[in-house]
């Protein structure tokens, strides 16, 4: 597995993380892409700052694997992440990876692209369907 990584003086900033059930259970409600390797889940932050960080998130269940694979499959994540996935965040969304399977086999330069195509794919209709839901819900009686 070869990837670009950057140089040593050059760090890439450790992006902004979900850490509360409630912000997991508001992405699995929003917006959502599938890929190979896993879904991506995107919803509003609670906060109405539009200009805070993107916050990202994991979830590797027990039905994709072991407990050594699973955190395989999140430090993977969380690598492709911390190296050009979160350049693809909006300011004001989190966003939640379901792994697979396949995250844990598939090659890294293939796993970066797929999370960077998801999360273009996520803000391209994502806006759009945000804004169809909230509506939906203010003509409910």
């Amino acid at each position: 597995m070869t990837a670009q990584v950057p140089a040593d003086d050059e760090k890439s900033p450790r992006p902004e993380v979900l850490r509360r059930r409630g912000d997991f259970m508001r992405a699995s409600r929003g917006a959502r892409v599938a890929l190979p390797a896993f879904t991506v889940q995107m919803a509003p932050q609670e906060q109405k700052d539009a200009h805070a960080p993107a916050r990202f998130g994991f979830t590797v269940t027990r039905k994709v694997a072991g407990a050594v694979d699973r955190n395989r499959i999140r430090r993977r994540l969380r690598e492709a992440l911390r190296l050009g996935g979160a350049l693809g965040g909006t300011p004001g969304r989190d966003y939640v990876f379901v792994a697979r399977r396949a995250a844990l086999l598939a090659p890294f330069p293939e796993l970066l692209a797929q999370m960077t195509e998801g999360l273009a794919r996520l803000n391209d209709r994502g806006a759009a369907g945000l804004r169809r839901k909230q509506e939906d819900r203010l003509t409910r009686p």
